[in-house]
This record gives C-alpha cells, sequence and structure tokens, in this order.
C-alpha cells in the first residue's frame, strides 16, 4: 500500500500529529484563544447549483437557508472534485482527492466484498479522528458509505453497516433528535456534526403540503417532487440552526454548508443515465454534476458577503482544522478559506481541478483504471479532457455559458492546448503526491 495506507500508516500518523497551527483565525474580540468552535457542517444530496433562494432560482423556497446565506461567506463558484457522492464524502472527510483518499466510486468491483472499501477511511488522516485532538466528540448521521461511523474518526454514530448509510438515514426525514440529543450531551465541550441526510436525494415523497406548491398545469410531476424535496431538506436546515440558536451556541459554532453533487430532474419516459437523472448532472463533468455552493458562517470571524474565488470541497478539511487550531499530519492539497471568508484577500489560486470516474470499481487500489475524465476550471474557462480517446476534449466559458452548451474547443486551439499542459501537470503531481 502507498500514501496514506502503507502498513505502520497509524503509528506514524499519532507521532506527526502533534503539532498545532495556533489560535482560530481571525480571532474575535474578547473569545476565549483557548475555546474551539463547535463546527456544523450541513451536506445536500443531489441538489443542483441553482436550486435554492439565494443562487437565483425563481420559484424553490430555501428560507432558512437563504437567511444562512446573508450571514455567510458565501462561494458560489463551489466545485466538488468528483460528481459522484461516495467519492464526493469522503473528499469532504479527508481533504483529498480521489486519486488520492482511493474512494472513487460507489461500489466495488463484482464478487468483491464491499467491506474491504472500508479500510481506505479507516486508516485516512479523517477530519473527526483530527478534530480529536482538541477535544472533540463527533457525530455521524445520514450519508455514510464506509461501514461502521468509527471507520471515519466519528465518536459517535448512526450508521454501522453502511451503503447510503443504513439507519442514519432516518436523520431529516425522520427525525432530528439525535442530533439535538448528541449537542445537549456536550455540556460546552466542542463537537462536529456531520449532517448530510438524504434529503433532496430520491425517493422523492415529500409531505403532500409541500408538493402541492409545485404541483401546476405544465410542470412535469418529477420536477415538482423535486422541487418541494429541495424545500423539505430546506425546512430541516432550519430546525437544526434554530436549535443551535435556542440553545445559544450560535456565536461560537461555525456551520459549513455545501452539496454532495448536482442533480438535473430528468423527465423523459426513458432512462439516459443510471438514474432518474438527466446526463449533464450527477456523474457527469458538467457543473450540472460537480459545481456547488459553499458557506461558511462563524459569526464575528466570517464576514457575510458573496467571493468570486474559485473554491473546491478539497478547501474544507483544511479551513476546518485552521479554525480548530489544528496542524496536519501532512501538507493536503486543499487551501484554507478562513482569511478569504473573513474578507482578508483573494485566494492564491485561479484554478480547480476533479477527476470522474465509474460508478462501480474496476480496480479498489488502482483509481486510474476507473476514470473517465479530468476536468479544470482556470477564471472562466472550464476544460473537460476525456480518458477514451475517441472522445474530444470540450471547452466552455462558463462565466456566460453556465449550462455548457456551447463547446469552444475548435474556436479557441491556443487557450485549450495551454489548459490541457496545466491539467496534466496537476494531474501528474497528484500521481507523485500520492506515492
Amino acid at each position: 500500500m502507498r500514501g496514506w495506507f502503507r502498513p505502520g500508516a497509524l503509528v506514524t500518523l499519532a507521532l506527526l500529529v502533534c503539532g498545532v497551527a495556533g489560535m482560530p483565525y481571525p480571532p474575535a474580540a474578547g473569545a476565549p484563544a483557548e475555546t474551539p468552535p463547535n463546527i456544523v457542517m450541513i451536506v445536500s444530496d443531489d441538489q443542483g447549483w441553482p436550486d435554492f433562494g439565494f443562487m437565483g432560482h425563481p420559484t424553490i423556497r430555501t428560507p432558512h437557508l437563504d437567511r444562512l446565506a446573508a450571514e455567510s461567506a458565501v462561494f458560489p463558484n463551489g466545485y466538488v472534485p468528483t460528481s459522484l457522492c461516495r467519492a464526493s464524502l469522503a473528499t469532504l472527510l479527508t481533504g483529498l482527492y480521489g486519486h488520492q483518499h482511493r474512494i472513487c466510486c460507489n461500489d466495488p468491483p463484482e464478487g468483491v466484498d464491499r467491506t474491504v472499501m472500508n479500510t481506505f477511511l479507516k486508516q485516512a488522516p479523517s477530519l473527526p479522528r483530527l478534530l480529536q485532538q482538541k477535544g472533540y466528540a463527533s457525530l455521524q448521521t445520514g450519508k455514510f458509505w464506509e461501514g461502521h461511523y468509527s471507520n471515519g474518526g466519528f465518536t459517535h454514530g448512526l450508521t454501522v453497516k453502511g451503503r447510503h448509510g443504513d439507519d442514519g438515514l432516518v436523520i431529516g426525514r425522520q427525525t432530528m433528535e439525535p442530533i439535538y440529543d448528541f449537542i445537549r450531551g456536550r455540556q460546552g465541550k466542542p463537537f462536529f456534526v456531520w449532517y448530510a441526510p438524504m434529503m433532496p436525494h430520491e425517493p422523492h415523497n415529500p409531505p403532500g403540503q409541500l408538493l402541492s406548491k409545485y404541483t401546476a398545469p405544465g410542470r412535469h410531476p418529477k420536477v415538482a417532487a423535486y422541487w418541494a424535496m429541495c424545500e423539505w431538506f430546506d425546512e430541516t436546515c432550519g430546525a437544526l440552526l434554530k436549535f443551535l440558536d435556542d440553545s445559544k451556541l450560535r456565536d461560537n459554532t461555525i456551520v459549513l454548508f455545501v452539496v454532495d453533487n448536482g442533480w438535473i430532474q430528468e423527465t423523459g419516459g426513458v432512462r439516459r443515465t443510471r438514474g432518474n437523472f438527466a446526463p449533464k448532472s450527477k456523474l457527469s463533468p458538467y457543473d450540472g454534476g460537480l459545481r456547488t455552493p459553499v458557506m461558511i458562517r462563524w459569526p464575528g470571524r466570517t464576514r457575510p458577503g458573496r467571493y468570486s474565488d474559485l473554491v473546491s470541497t478539497i478547501d474544507v478539511a483544511p479551513t476546518l482544522l485552521e479554525a480548530a487550531g489544528i496542524q496536519p499530519p501532512r501538507p493536503l492539497p486543499g487551501l484554507s478559506l478562513m482569511r478569504t471568508s473573513a474578507g482578508k484577500g483573494r485566494l492564491p489560486r485561479d484554478s480547480v481541478f476533479g477527476e470522474l470516474y465509474v460508478h462501480t470499481a474496476v480496480s479498489l487500489f488502482r483509481p486510474s483504471l476507473n476514470l473517465t475524465h479530468r476536468w479544470m476550471r482556470k477564471g472562466d474557462w472550464k476544460l473537460i479532457l476525456p480518458v477514451d480517446r475517441g472522445e474530444q476534449p470540450e471547452l466552455y466559458r462558463v462565466s456566460v455559458d453556465p449550462y455548457e452548451e456551447k463547446d469552444l474547443a475548435e474556436s479557441e486551439t491556443d487557450r485549450l492546448a495551454a489548459l490541457q499542459v496545466e491539467l496534466e501537470k496537476w494531474w501528474d503531481g497528484g500521481r507523485r503526491w500520492n506515492q
């Protein structure tokens, strides 16, 4: 095994994880320097990046997330490296790309027990595992593919078997009480909550009163059901945020919001993908599957507003670790967003990168064998590079073509060539990083 997963890696990590990055940045006036912030991560599941009020959707109502956006540093140009839920969630928990954490596909090759895949996250320096240095307890709820919640470093959790999240999936759709009980039990000690309900993910079965709001002549029933699911998810987020406020926890709690991957509802009678989503959304290299708003609220530490920087979910782990005053045992590929979200300057980069994999793995230990595409966005431009040599690269100017309808690869040949060189350099560096 290589990288994080070589024999004895856990012992090595225990010896390496001893430094502290210092006080959370930037310190709030009058706040105790030794009080780490609580952390609540809200992860939407299968929701398109435009499908929020604060992102400009004309019909979907998300008043609670809109309010959170008004109080947060909002990065509307956020991306997930991989538009597939299991790989995307693993990136949130590790700060690593799929070819680094090796959790690239939802299912193992035929005939391979899926518990073999659980060792990857179990051996990684995951966010919940690292937060234990500062006395954090952590609760897993909702989506979690990696077997028992402790495999991710969580001290508490609802999932004990895996694939989607088994018993953990009661959260949101049926109850919020496990989160409330966990927080009540902390009594002033720092906590990390992973709120990743399988919402608005299928089944699209919203409460009747919400569905009736979106049912309209000329609107496909599947679209109405999906839109109603988006509002139902928003209601659960509102309940969680209200609980934090009622518990007097707002001021020293970071709330970070992100989507695991995008969704465009398919309405045709014949499936064109593995599921009921359109080809340019989930499991695709297009922004309909990759793009997500990222929001960070930490009262007194983050500055509310919209930030145009390109960000990636590889940035989530270094951001939260810096806020908690924890130095990762090895440099992570992402950047902390703390300084930028405080209004202290732009991020020192102009590009983000990613990779696409098949749904069911060809190989668990050689990620490149599962690869279908690589992609990058640099400034206004988005390059999609297929692995299959029979397919051509695609180039879009997403600032004016957000739904990637006009491929400019043939008319922007010099730009295409330059971006390909940069993408190849990133990919080669990533491979060396994992050796």
